[in-house]
């Protein structure tokens, strides 16, 4: 069980590094977020080499990792004979407050409402039949299929580089303001995330009952690491270097599947290892461990380095593109290893896992409170 666990913890660290290794082309962008409009037309090879080392593979691995997690919430309502998905909506509901204000404080793409709004749909999806979980798979990746070829036709019409962008706003305010007035398209990928997302959430639920994590998947994580590295891999080189217009298929169709290959070989390996973890191993996992902290820090401080209202190095070192955006990744990397790795020498979650674990309770500790305060007016009337 340790070792299972210890596996998730990994893997959440490799994911949420992975997500940065996106998110950094975006941050070292003088263009900004807008830059993405252009969906990498101008990158040359080198640089779209690099962003497909990433792009959309550690996504689809954080959305595996968020179904497992919601399998293990319904694990624990079970055994404990509470109703389900009752207080789950709770802990959705502050994931979504957290997203938002990620989003208007920090960065435009945020993940993390679209994770709240897929749990709460999956959370009354996650305890039903094979037969109807398989049908929201079915009609759920269907519909992504036909948002993606309809949007991948429509760029094959348009002309190549289409997305030129203006510098991106220097100030905090400004960029505030930016997120606000054009939210709509911001948050566009909802569109693409919440479908993927249920297909994703569901299919790491049957992974986790099937025994992805556990000596006895053997035979599925060796399946998985076949169809996502052997296949997806090669797929995924393809699509990266068909053009622009490929980039939703690139993304949110070919991308997941070499995240699956990537949770059963990362997975197959440590369940392998028999010596104690290393520093690098050690630096992911205790990422893992404060996975929310270590996502919303690590935005703030890629933007405090690259955007105007900091150190402004997306603009000062665009003449040293693409070579200096993965010594950008890797140093913000090895510091949140080692960040998270003293926290958690003196805490047992991070700090934005505290605050909301201190929230998710908050409504049960004043329903204790005051059955306490009944009982003792009744005490006293006897």
């Amino acid at each position: 069980m340790d070792r299972r666990i210890g596996a998730l913890d990994l893997l959440r660290g490799v994911a949420i590094a992975g997500t940065l290794g996106t998110n950094i082309w975006i941050f070292t962008d003088p263009g900004g977020p807008g830059a993405l409009l252009g969906f990498g037309a101008d990158a040359g090879g080198v640089e779209t080499f690099l962003r497909f080392l990433s792009n959309g593979k550690f996504l689809g691995l954080l959305t595996l990792l968020f179904g497992v997690g919601l399998e293990l919430q319904y694990r624990s309502a079970v055994r404990r004979g509470l109703t389900w998905p009752g207080r789950y909506l709770w802990r959705a509901t502050l994931l979504l407050a957290e997203g938002i204000l990620h989003y208007v404080l920090i960065f435009e793409f945020d993940v993390l409402m679209g994770y709240a709004i897929t749990s709460m749909i999956v959370a009354y999806l996650i305890g039903r039949s094979e037969r109807v979980v398989t049908a929201w798979m079915v009609a759920a990746g269907t519909l992504l299929l036909a948002m993606v070829g309809l949007l991948t036709a429509l760029l094959m019409t348009m002309p190549a580089g289409g997305g030129t962008a203006a510098a991106h706003p220097s100030g905090w305010l400004e960029q505030v303001e930016l997120r606000l007035r054009y939210a709509a398209i911001f948050r566009a990928e909802l569109l693409f995330i919440v479908p993927l997302g249920i297909v994703l959430f569901l299919l790491g639920a049957r992974l986790m009952r099937a025994g992805v994590f556990e000596e006895r998947g053997a035979r599925l994580r060796g399946r998985l690491i076949a169809a996502g590295i052997g296949a997806g891999v090669p797929l995924n080189l393809l699509t990266s270097f068909a053009g622009p217009a490929w980039f939703m298929v690139d993304r949110y169709l070919v991308a997941p599947l070499v995240s699956l290959g990537l949770l059963a070989l990362i997975t197959s390996i440590v369940l392998r290892m028999r010596s104690a973890p290393g520093v690098l191993r050690r630096g992911f996992t205790n990422v893992g461990r404060m996975a929310l902290s270590c996502y919303v820090f690590q935005n703030l401080v890629a933007g405090a380095l690259c955007y105007g209202w900091g150190l402004g190095l997306a603009t000062r070192l665009d003449g040293l593109r693409p070579w200096w955006v993965p010594v950008a990744w890797a140093g913000i990397c090895v510091l949140f290893m080692t960040l998270s790795s003293l926290w958690l020498r003196r805490f047992d979650r991070g700090p934005i896992e505290l605050a909301w674990q201190w929230a998710y309770q908050a409504p049960w500790r004043r329903t204790r409170a005051g059955s306490g305060q009944v009982e003792q007016v009744s005490e006293a009337g006897r």
